[in-house]
């Protein structure tokens, strides 16, 4: 049963063989095919991996793809794993990076094994419901209540379904302002900025206030970061609110199968300076190319 856990894809096993001769190579641990046969205790053409004998941070990548309910199997079948309080600790920070408790002072017996399936009964509960999911962590002192506390939590968490995020914090302004204040725009292209921006801060469907106050806060965010931009090109957070939308409806225009006569160049420098007379011509060209080239920064 335990093997069976642990089988991975083709490509992903011989990339961990890989990191894992040249691990034993610059460490001494001799030849390099010679070691990856003597750690691998299955032959290789099964595809099964002996974790006991990996290097942590190569266990811990592997594991980082199970859910609670393997995870815990996998700590019956390799006990040593399964109380490896080290370990633990990796895959609760990997995956949550930052929670209020992580910054306590722990007390005596404490477990991150029971920590690490609170966090993911609590990621399963956000998922159905934000509120109740919230509440919940604070219930077990995993978090505590303040917006900065709740925003680092949601930038650094992996596993948090972003319809449910985009209710939570529709509902939330204080933790949306928080949140936007931890992206870095400095020295970013603005499109790439805004795509970094709707990576963590998923963009709603339709139009409507939530996405028009998404695009406010970046766009005093992107020039808070960027002042020296701001100062050399005439820009202002009103410009950049109006080169975002501009980005947007050119990014559905050029991906949408259904926009059969595209927007052409010409036509986006000069319906956009209509708008920001300020922004220069190739300025505004540059942005045109980097959607046409890169894609949609919404997608």
């Amino acid at each position: 049963m335990g093997q069976a856990l642990w089988r991975l894809p083709p490509r992903q096993q011989q990339q961990l063989q890989e990191e894992l001769a040249d691990q034993l190579t610059e460490s001494g641990g001799g030849r390099r095919d010679q070691g990856i046969s003597t750690i691998f205790l299955i032959p290789q053409q099964h595809g099964f991996i002996d974790l006991e004998m990996l290097p942590p941070e190569l266990g811990i990548t592997i594991l980082s793809y199970l859910n609670a309910t393997d995870l815990c199997l996998a700590g019956c079948v390799w006990q040593d794993l399964g109380h490896d309080e080290y370990l633990w600790q990796g895959l609760c920070k990997s995956t949550w990076g930052h929670c209020s408790i992580y910054n306590k002072r722990l007390p005596a017996g404490f477990s991150y094994r029971r920590l690490y399936l609170q966090l993911d009964e609590g990621s399963l509960t956000f998922n159905a419901n934000p509120q109740e999911g919230i509440s919940y962590f604070m219930s077990k002192g995993i978090l505590v209540d303040h917006p900065k506390e709740l925003a680092k939590f949601i930038f650094y968490t992996r596993r948090l379904n972003w319809k449910m995020l985009r209710i939570y914090l529709d509902e939330r302004r204080d933790v949306l302002d928080e949140l936007v204040t931890l992206h870095n725009f400095s020295n970013q292209f603005l499109p790439n900025a805004l795509r970094d921006f709707f990576r963590h801060i998923h963009a709603p469907e339709e139009r409507g206030e939530y996405l028009e106050t998404l695009i406010t806060k970046f766009s005093h965010r992107f020039c808070a970061c960027n002042p020296g931009l701001v100062r050399d090109l005439g820009l202002s957070p009103d410009a950049v609110y109006v080169l975002c939308y501009s980005l947007i409806l050119l990014s559905i225009d050029l991906t949408s199968p259904h926009v059969k006569n595209k927007m052409s160049k010409r036509e986006f420098i000069r319906n956009t300076r209509r708008a920001a007379h300020n922004v220069s011509e190739d300025f505004v060209g540059h942005l045109y190319d980097n959607i046409y080239l890169i894609g949609h920064v919404a997608a």
